[in-house]
């Protein structure tokens, strides 16, 4: 286990999909990691890649050998929080009471973590840069 949301399966760094926990040197940042490491150890880890990547790593949702969703067993245990751009909202009805607030903003903790309950995204389309050969 790297931390609370990052695992480690055959080599290969696996960015758990639609949630995000504290980094290390946060608040609760040990905690998730060590949760995590509680919840996988000794497990068969299944994951199902979404084709995406993030830095170094891979991502997916891993699975317990019973079906459990580890992303989601972090959320209900208030250690992650559902990211809803990424997830579309899969793991929200999961976070406990408090755990938005608690796992928030610098001093109290994730510093990317933010409150709001939507996300406004603004793609722009690239101007083709063709010539006309006729011109």
């Amino acid at each position: 286990m790297i931390d609370g949301d990052t695992i480690i399966v055959r080599g290969t760094k696996i960015r758990l999909a639609g949630i995000d926990a504290p980094e290390l040197d946060m608040p609760w940042g040990l905690k998730a990691k060590w949760t995590m490491v509680e919840i996988c150890k000794g497990q068969m880890i299944t994951v199902k890649l979404n084709g995406e990547t993030s830095y170094d790593r891979l991502v997916g949702i891993a699975y317990l050998p019973n079906g459990q969703d580890i992303g989601a067993e972090l959320v209900k245990r208030g250690l992650a929080l559902d990211l809803p751009f990424f997830s579309q909202g899969r793991y929200r009805h999961l976070e406990p009471t408090g755990a938005r607030e608690r796992l928030r903003n610098g001093a109290f903790g994730h510093a990317s973590i933010s409150v709001r309950r939507t996300t406004t995204v603004v793609a722009y389309r690239r101007r083709s840069n063709r010539h006309n050969a006729g011109s």
